[in-house]
């Protein structure tokens, strides 16, 4: 019998090559890269991991290569206690990668690769893992399998958290409004909800009456919104920041580790909010990931 755990969340796992440049090239030319090294990404495996450090048990489903069987990167997930028995294995394609480029304004472009996550629209959902689970979070990834792993959890009254980010162009209305209808939490930074409510021709409270109860807005150095029953307002932690990658991933794992804990939404957004200030402060999305102590410790001041 499958242990009982936290959450899921279902999308990429990949690598990122993050590039650190002065100014992005235009059209037909070039820039130097001043600097250029390879981490661990994926916006579902920086959730898992993080909230496996925060003290969740942290379940993991994503469509990766046959280059992951063994590697560094299966070795690291194992080693944060993720369960990752159902990850889908494309044994003939490599593993998603991600070219991040940041700029000195920290302004970012991103190339994604998805390799073997091409074959998510095709593959069968993950009924034990989900039966087996508190919470989904549905990140970046195919629509329509976002789509049909929210509605089965629904159907099993799990919790539902959906972030499409980088990937929400590939939603088309309809698809948004599917996903949505049985979220119970959007996440997104301000011009990702922005898009979305031009999408869907609403605003917040027409949303919140659709679908999710509770939307999430990032705002980077401005904090972040939280608008439910009230809107609640949170001041971002501030740290010097040396690469902003991962920021809004780890952002959601706090949020998650709080709701899930049933503490206030302005409780969640703060401990979020202390969490992404670690990982703002190294290269990588999994480099410098806290645990709940240094959270609190830093939350105290």
């Amino acid at each position: 019998m499958r242990e009982k755990r936290d959450l899921l969340t279902i999308g990429h796992t990949a690598l990122d090559y993050i590039i650190q440049v002065n100014e992005f090239p235009l059209p037909n030319s070039s820039t130097a890269i001043k600097k250029m090294r390879t981490f661990h990404g994926g916006a579902a495996a920086n959730v898992a991991v993080v909230s496996s450090s925060l003290g969740l048990k942290s379940s993991l489903v994503s469509a990766v290569g046959g280059d992951f069987h063994g590697s560094d990167y299966q070795k690291h997930l194992i080693n944060n206690n993720i369960d990752i028995q159902d990850m889908i294995i494309v044994k003939e394609d490599k593993t998603p990668t991600a070219f991040v480029l940041t700029d000195n304004n920290h302004d970012q472009i991103f190339y994604f690769y998805w390799g073997a996550a091409s074959r998510f629209k095709e593959s069968e959902v993950p009924y034990d893992a989900i039966k087996n689970i508190r919470a989904v979070h549905l990140a970046t990834g195919d629509p329509s399998f976002n789509w049909k792993c929210g509605k089965f959890a629904r159907e099993e009254d799990k919790i539902i958290s959906f972030d499409p980010g980088q990937d929400l162009h590939m939603y088309s209305s309809q698809d948004l409004r599917e996903v949505l209808k049985v979220s119970d939490i959007l996440f997104g930074n301000h011009h990702e909800i922005d898009r979305i409510l031009k999408n869907l021709k609403m605003n917040v409270e027409e949303l919140r009456e659709f679908g999710p109860s509770i939307v999430v807005e990032t705002r980077g150095r401005d904090g972040s919104v939280i608008y439910a029953d009230e809107t609640i307002n949170v001041d971002a932690l501030e740290r010097d920041p040396v690469d902003p990658t991962g920021a809004g991933d780890s952002y959601r794992a706090g949020f998650l580790k709080s709701y899930l804990e049933g503490e206030s939404l302005q409780y969640c957004g703060e401990l979020a909010s202390a969490v992404s200030s670690f990982v703002v402060e190294a290269e990588g999305c999994q480099t410098n990931v806290p645990n709940l102590k240094m959270v609190h410790e830093r939350m105290d001041g």
